[in-house]
Formats: structure tokens, sequence, C-alpha cells
């Protein structure tokens, strides 16, 4: 079985079925509209670096199920060392993208979180949804697939519960179950990457009760299965995406963020793993969000080294030495590593499910979250303090202004101010600007669930008692100092 290539990717796609609209336009190739072409590239190169001799080792592994070589993102994590590698890779991307590639991310993450869960499923009820998902597994390593992962409900009123709501369809859920398979009906938004993935996964987006059996589903499912349309959401950079010269504008790699609307699409048994068991929600949410929370870390340090770059590279444009600026370039330093440092460190004091997977520790991951919804600003604030206010603003002419044979020659004139060309100057700057204010920018503050959810889960795990009686044994209290009863 050979590792996929670029083209083996891009073929796959031009084969899809057509589902995906931006400005209300039905997209017809994937690998070429300028809504898409950036997020395909994005991913492509996760396909390169499976074939480059210095980057392989990172993004291939061994199957536990066949010994066979395979993308790593179709792996099982089952060490500490799983987990690491899984951030490495997500460094990598983005010090090679600028940018999020979720069909190599989310999916992966959730196959992992359902080999546990389904295995606790089968154990209570004798279902055989880790047979199903093991043969998809190893149909996905076969094939070097791409799969995002779909989380996020439309939710509607958020004081209510799916079952409460006024429409159903703002949660997705289980309109019916069949002998073969189960229809379902709703809408999953803000889905990463959907338009590079081949397949998606669609999980559960919280916690439910029995009254919210119907939306406790599990599945995995074509891009283009029938029934599913596809809008691709809106950014700030989208204007330039669309001009022509916009190569000069904005990096040849980007994400994009789907609107995932299923109006009744069915669903065969082979590619379902929950359905209506709510009790299960939990421990998917518990376990999907240790794990992302502490490698989303490795997301925010690799964009923020591509940060570190732009920010050097305009001070030198500007015409000043990048040592003016030391003290901010480490400081950025700095809040990469903590992020990145705190992931490594939720991983490395994780544990093992009985089913092989291996979940991060939960304070820490955690705890990772809620700097990862605070640093990475702090370094875009320093990028473009560094940079000056043209990068804040985006205050600059576009490439066709640059070209014009009127005024093209003096505005080239004008921007050049240390070394190299206006050109460059620009371009640097145009990159401040993606990377802080742009397309490029990650859900730092919601990717992967909100601080205030992760400071929850961080109040509940850390264990306040255990502590208070470090305490009393330090300076030898003897006597119980209770919480004081409400008044």
């Amino acid at each position: 079985m050979a590792l996929k290539t670029r083209n083996n990717y891009l073929n796959a796609l031009r084969k899809m079925r057509p589902n995906i609209y931006k400005f209300g336009e039905l997209i017809e190739d994937v690998t070429t509209h300028p809504a898409t072409k950036r997020t395909i590239e994005s991913h492509c190169l996760a396909f390169d670096a499976s074939h480059d001799p210095e980057l392989a080792e990172m993004f291939t592994t061994t199957s536990i199920f066949t010994g066979n070589k395979i993308h790593r993102w179709n792996s099982m994590m089952q060490s500490p060392q799983d987990l690491v590698g899984n951030m490495h890779v997500k460094r990598q991307n983005y010090r090679r993208t600028g940018t999020c590639t979720g069909g190599v991310c989310v999916g992966w993450n959730a196959q992992n979180v359902l080999w546990a869960v389904t295995q606790e499923i089968d154990a209570k009820y004798g279902t055989e949804y880790q047979k199903r998902l093991k043969a998809w597994i190893l149909k996905s390593e076969e094939t070097g697939i791409t799969v995002a992962g779909a989380l996020t409900d439309a939710k509607g009123d958020r004081s209510l519960k799916p079952s409460q709501q006024a429409n159903r369809d703002v949660t997705l859920h289980i309109k019916e179950v069949r002998k073969d398979g189960i229809v379902i009906r709703g809408a999953k938004f803000m889905i990463c990457a959907t338009a590079a993935s081949q397949e998606v996964f669609l999980v559960p987006g919280g916690v439910y009760g029995e009254e919210d059996k119907d939306f406790a589903l599990a599945c995995v499912v074509p891009r283009d299965i029938e029934g599913l349309t596809v809008i691709e959401a809106t950014r700030p950079s989208d204007q330039r995406d669309y001009n022509e010269g916009a190569e000069d504008e904005v990096p040849n790699t980007g994400i994009t963020q789907g609107l995932l609307l299923f109006n009744d699409v069915f669903v065969p048994n082979e590619r379902v793993f929950m359905c209506g068991e709510w009790e299960f929600t939990k421990q998917f949410i518990q376990y999907f969000s240790a794990n992302y929370r502490a490698c989303i870390g490795a997301c925010v340090a690799g964009q923020g080294d591509v940060m570190v770059g732009a920010a050097t590279l305009m001070a030198r444009a500007n015409g000043l030495s990048a040592k003016t600026f030391t003290d901010k370039l480490v400081n950025m330093s700095i809040n990469n590593q903590v992020t990145f440092g705190l992931g490594v460190g939720a991983c490395t004091l994780g544990k093992p499910h009985p089913s092989g997977s291996f979940f991060a520790d939960p304070l820490t991951a955690h705890t990772n979250k809620v700097m990862v919804a605070t640093l990475p600003y702090e370094t875009k604030r320093l990028t473009q303090e560094i940079g000056g206010g043209m990068v804040e603003t985006g205050c600059m002419p576009s490439a066709q202004d640059l070209a014009h044979a009127e005024y093209g020659e003096l505005l080239c004139e004008y921007y050049k101010a240390g070394a190299g060309s206006a050109e460059a100057r620009l371009k640097a700057a145009r990159l401040s600007e993606w990377l802080t204010i742009g397309g490029g920018v990650p859900g730092c503050m919601h990717g992967g669930g909100s601080p205030d959810g992760a400071k929850l889960t961080v109040r509940a795990a850390t264990p306040i008692e255990e502590y208070v009686n470090y305490a009393r044994k330090v300076m030898g209290i003897e006597e119980e100092i209770p919480e004081p009863k409400k008044k």
C-alpha cells in the first residue's frame, strides 16, 4: 500500500460531487476555484511532507492494525508520543501554511476518541460500533483520505436544550432509524476545512440528557453525500482571494469554514457509531476536548513562529534592525513556547484508556485552552506594533495599482524603505495583516470550545480540598475550617 501523493489527493477531490457554494455560486472544482484552492494547497503540503525525507518521519507512521506505513493523520494515538507527534504535525503545518489544515486534524482526533467511546457503548449494550469503526479506519488508512470533524451545531437559543428549541433542526439529529441505517437532519456550522476533506465525522456538539437522545449521534459521511449542502463562510480577505494578482496579496495557502446543511441524509449502519446512546456524550466531550485542547497549543505556536518571521521581515523592510525589537520578538517566542509546552505537558501527563486510546490530562489541557485564547492575541498585537500602521490598518495599494502604467512606478518608489524592494515590503506587510486580522486568523478564542468552558473544567478538575489539606499540614492546623453556609 503506497502513501498517497498530492496528485492522488487532487484527483480524488475532482471526482467528488459538487455540493459547495460561496456567494451563491456552485463550486464545480474545489482544486481550482479561488474560494477553495488555497485550503486545498495547504493540505497538499501535508501529502508532500509525507514524501519529504526531512519530514516523512513526522508525517507518517506505522498502522497498529496492518503494520503498513500510513499517513499519520489516519493513525491511532495510543501513547504520549503519539499525541506529541500530533502536535509536531500541527506546528509544522502552520509553519508551512500560516494557517489551519483541519482535514488532517479534527477527524483524526474524532476517530481516536470514538475508538474509546464505541468500546464503552458496546460493553454496555452489546452493539458492534467499534467493529464498524475499525473497518472504516482500515479503509481510511488504505486510501489516505482527509477527514474533517463537525462538532459545532447551529444551536439556536443558547438558553434552551436541543429538544426545547422551536426548530429542532438547529442541532443535527436522528430523524429516523431504519434497519439499514439512519436518516439525519440539521446543521453543523463553522466546520474547518470541509472543502479540503473527503469525509466528515459528525459527532455530538454537547453533553445531552435522555430527553435529547435523538441528538446523540456519531457517524462519518462522504463530504459529497446526497442531501448535504455546504456553504463556505466569508472571510476578511475574500475579495483579495478573488482578484487577479491575488498571489501577490495573500498567501498561496489558506483555510475555509463550512456551513453544513443536512436535508434528510441517509447514513448506512456501517458508518454509524452512536445512535441515541445519550449517556456517552459526556465521555465523548471529555475525551475529545482533552486531546484537542492539549494539541491546539501547537497550532497557535506554529502560526506564532510565522508571525515572528513576518515581524522580523517588516522591521528590515522598514529599514530597521530586528535587534531594535528584540524584547518584543522574545516575548512572542515565549508565548509560542508556553502553549506548545503546556500541550506537551498535558499529553505526557495523560492516561491510557482500556481501548488503547490515550487521552491528555484534562486539567493541563484545559489550562492550555485558556492560554490559547489569550497569548496569541498578544503575539498578534506585537506583530502589528513591529510592522507599523499599514499592517494594523491594511492601508496599502493593491497589486494592480503597483503595476499601473500611470502611477505604479511612483508607488514602488514611495513604498521602498529599507533593504529589499517595495513589492517585498508590501508582501511582508500583507502577510502580517493576513496573520493578525485577515483570513489566516485561526480560532484561538473558540477553536475547540470556549475558554469559559475550559475554565469550568479547570475548576472541576482542581482538587481544592486536597490543596486545603496541604496548607493545613504545612502549618499544623488540626481543626477543620469548612465553607461557610449560605445565609
